[in-house]
């Protein structure tokens, strides 16, 4: 509970004393300097992340965590602001006719139902930080240790085709329950088994990230959609996604993007840990 709080059955977003989940509104209170800094940052994470066609959900997700905002807010946040950024980005990618319904759709048939499956859990505070920070440490395995994609796999018949499906309904899980949408990890992936090529590849990206974050959003609906919290968070992402979006990749390398990216990432994996132990 906040300093000076008075006991309450709503949540402040800043902390997890009450046991009832976040309704529309929170507590008010005075602003702090989080206020300002969350949206500057992302801002910037979004500016980078649409420049080469991802949403930035997991630099979302490791700065609340930094930040200590209520466990219970980060996913739908994170979904939410994914769903602006990624949608931007879609459009771009699948105008200039790099989109391909019969690559990312085979993805989507069971990444959509584990998206609102785990949506729809009431996870204990333990259990996420534990899922959180399993899927941050595996995205930074993928930037720092997968950086070079010169290497692929062909792949056909059935374990083409389990693959797909078991690498979809994983991404699904995780976008529902910590609200990484998992571009970072499906656009190499595409890549190196030989799917498609860059630019489909992250065109696919795009529409999966947005795809399974509407369907982690609708399965939590208003629970853990803290209004209040959002909107400055959305609109500075707007501005961040258009910017990044219409400049484009050519003045920012992917990789360069994602080691930045990937430090933010190993901060919050480093507090999480101090947390938990």
């Amino acid at each position: 509970m906040c300093a000076g709080e008075p006991r309450s059955s709503e949540r402040c977003t800043y902390c997890s004393y009450s046991e009832h989940l976040p309704r529309l509104s929170y507590i008010k209170r005075g602003r702090t300097l989080t206020d300002f800094i969350l949206p500057i940052l992302f801002c910037g994470v979004a500016f980078l992340y649409s420049s080469v066609g991802l949403g930035g959900g997991s630099s979302y997700t490791a700065l609340m965590a930094i930040f200590g905002i209520s466990f219970h807010i980060i996913p739908t946040t994170s979904l939410t602001l994914n769903l602006i950024v990624t949608f931007i980005g879609m459009i771009n990618f699948w105008r200039k006719g790099f989109g391909r319904l019969d690559l990312v759709s085979p993805f989507l048939v069971t990444s959509i139902p584990m998206a609102y499956l785990a949506g729809t859990l009431k996870l204990p505070e333990g259990v996420f930080q534990i899922l959180l920070l399993t899927t941050l440490i595996f995205v930074v395995i993928r930037i720092y240790a997968f950086k070079d994609l010169r290497f692929s796999f062909r792949l056909s018949g059935i374990p083409k085709w389990i693959l797909i499906f078991g690498l979809g309904a994983v991404l699904g899980f995780v976008a529902g329950s910590v609200g990484i949408g998992g571009g970072v990890y499906l656009v190499p992936l595409i890549i190196m088994f030989g799917l498609g090529s860059e630019k489909e590849a992250v065109a696919a990206g795009t529409l999966f990230v947005w795809v399974n974050s509407l369907a982690g959003v609708i399965a939590k609906q208003a629970e853990t959609f803290n209004i209040d919290f959002i909107l400055p968070l959305a609109g500075a992402v707007i501005v961040g996604g258009f910017g990044g979006s219409y400049l484009g990749s050519a003045k920012y390398k992917a990789k360069t993007i994602q080691r930045v990216m990937g430090i933010i990432i190993i901060v919050a994996i480093g507090l999480l840990l101090r947390k938990m132990l």
